[in-house]
């Protein structure tokens, strides 16, 4: 009796452990985001929205405006 307690006991925290490792935190991996100053962006940058528009003619997939001097950057997925 006392052996086959031990047995359920050893299994049920078997279980325990692979349903833990299967069911435990799911990492989402982020993509890495590469930046360039724009060229064609003119003058200070006062709205993000003004600086994407821009950056999506230069072919990056958004921009922001960074920085002490306001200027426009622009990200993309590298």
């Amino acid at each position: 009796m006392a052996n086959s307690m031990r047995f359920f006991a050893t299994v049920l925290l078997l279980t325990l452990l692979v349903m833990a490792t299967e069911m435990g935190p799911m990492t989402i991996a982020e993509a890495r985001t590469c930046e360039s100053q724009s060229h064609r962006f003119k003058g200070p940058c006062s709205r993000d929205s003004n600086c994407a528009t821009v950056c999506l003619t230069e072919g990056f997939s958004g921009g922001d405006c960074r920085g002490f001097r306001r200027r426009c950057f622009c990200t993309r997925p590298c």
